[in-house]
């Protein structure tokens, strides 16, 4: 099991927080790049990285605003492709010649734009949910990300911790210090904390256009989550890949069960 290091590397916008985990014994498996949902962190992936890195090299890295990665102070300055190109700024530092991908939610779209760039770097891809989204369902989701102002009387804070306390109910094995997890990696971002949701949603129309695209093998996970509804109409775009359904798991399930994770991604990459 290799011991996570967190190192910075330089990027467009400043440094690169990273986190690796490296295995005991020299390996011929590609390393392995986490890309994390919105807003949260690499730190979604510390568990999953412990149980993924017996036989392989294992990275995650935080986007440019997130975590403790620097990044631009406008938003309009922010892009799926600018997250894909700080991961191949992490790839060419960490001198990397062929990756797999593994996307978290907003990660999977950062992983189909990573391969888009460069396939001839990308083996294989694994991503949990796909937002197919017809506009309605897009708009929903907008509102229901529209940044929280701060006030006072913590309205902001109040309302995101009520989320994650909400959804405790569909996940199990979820604990309280894992649910202050994932909270403090929400605050972690201050104002730019809702920037990955909203360029998540723009990106909608090239998600579908590219990954319909692409010849890697990618594996779809399902989860009991907000997208399982709607993931599914993934598999028609697929031209070398699957949905693979997932109802034992549902919100931050990488957490709750990042043992469980690693063994299933591992075989699927490997397939």
């Amino acid at each position: 099991m290799g011991r996570i290091r967190r190192e910075y590397v330089d990027g467009s916008f400043g440094q690169i927080h990273v986190r690796i985990a490296r295995p005991k014994q020299p390996t011929s498996a590609p390393p392995l790049y986490c890309l994390h949902q919105s807003p949260k962190s690499s730190l979604e992936f510390e568990g999953f990285m412990e149980a993924a890195s017996t036989d392989r090299e294992v990275i995650a890295f935080d986007y440019p605003k997130y975590g403790m990665s620097d990044g631009p102070d406008r938003e309009e300055d922010i892009s799926i492709e600018a997250y894909a190109q700080a991961g191949w700024q992490v790839v060419d530092e960490l001198g990397h010649k062929t990756i797999d991908l593994f996307g978290n939610h907003t990660g999977g779209k950062v992983a189909v734009e990573m391969t888009t760039m460069r396939p001839e770097k990308v083996h294989a891809i694994a991503m949990v949910s796909a937002a197919i989204l017809t506009a309605e369902e897009r708009a929903s989701f907008e509102n229901l990300f529209t940044p929280i102002p701060l006030d006072e009387k913590g309205t902001r804070f109040h309302t995101n911790w009520a989320r994650i306390v909400e959804r405790k109910a569909d996940s199990e094995g979820l604990t309280l210090e894992m649910m202050e997890r994932s909270f403090y990696m929400t605050m972690m971002a201050g104002e730019a904390y809702e920037w990955g949701h909203t360029i998540a949603f723009a990106y909608d129309k090239e998600f579908n256009e590219r990954v319909s695209q692409i010849q890697q093998r990618i594996t779809v996970l399902n989860p009991n989550d907000d997208l399982h509804f709607c993931t599914p109409r993934v598999a028609k775009l697929l031209k070398n890949g699957e949905v693979v359904e997932t109802p034992q798991w549902s919100h931050n399930f990488l957490m709750s069960d990042p043992t469980g994770v690693a063994s299933l991604i591992r075989a699927k990459l490997d397939a």
